[in-house]
């Protein structure tokens, strides 16, 4: 289903965007417990919504482990309304808040430094979570070597004939990624986030600006 090119090809892909955007110090957060809760929220809207959700939760200080968990769904909603979804999200937020809990005595800490695989199986297992916002948190708040999948990733690979884009689903895309980069925290963390900038300034879902690419020609 996806079209192996040399490892050389999806680095290229890196070298040049790197080279044209330079780094873009994401994910933004002040400690791996707002990266965390800024991954649940950030699902189907813009990080310009969450940004404002989370500085709700600042300025009210309520952004800890022991305050959110403690909080009822419907005020921790009203307090992250502008993320959309707010009701939804807030029980999901509240699902992993209750994981953390109950598995691992609310130390956060102590969630996130677990193993890679056992760390992405346990959010897996938690309702509302997916693989982008748990390999989102594997990577971005744990630290750990996965590459996050998301709709711009597709879209470019398959703009470039790397993924049959009918076909392609997120495993296959990220071990296609994965085998042909070396393993690297830092370069995966870098990686997608060039991928999203890419994506929004140029490779759009429609009307894409392929003439001033930096990835034209590849």
């Amino acid at each position: 289903m996806i079209n192996v090119f040399m490892a050389n090809t999806v680095q290229e892909i890196y070298r040049r965007l790197y080279d044209f955007f330079g780094p873009q110090d994401w994910w933004p957060g002040d400690t791996p417990f707002e990266i965390m809760v800024g991954a649940v929220l950030t699902q189907n809207t813009a990080w310009t919504n969450v940004e404002k959700a989370i500085n709700n939760l600042k300025n009210f200080d309520l952004l800890s482990f022991e305050t959110l968990h403690s909080l009822p769904s419907a005020v921790l909603a009203e307090h992250i309304r502008p993320c959309g979804y707010y009701n939804l999200k807030a029980k999901r937020l509240q699902n992993l808040l209750n994981l953390i809990s109950e598995n691992y005595d609310g130390d956060v800490d102590f969630f996130l430094g677990q193993d890679l695989a056992t760390l992405r199986q346990e959010l897996l297992s938690v309702k509302g979570i997916g693989p982008e916002t748990a390999d989102s948190i594997c990577l971005y708040a744990a630290t750990k070597p996965i590459f996050v999948v998301d709709a711009y990733t597709h879209r470019i690979l398959s703009r470039h004939d790397l993924v049959l884009e009918e076909e392609a689903d997120y495993a296959q895309i990220q071990d296609f990624l994965m085998g042909n980069l070396p393993e690297d925290t830092a370069m995966f963390n870098e990686y997608h986030a060039l991928l999203v900038r890419v994506g929004k300034e140029y490779c759009k879902k429609s009307k894409p600006k392929c003439d001033t690419c930096p990835l034209k020609g590849l």
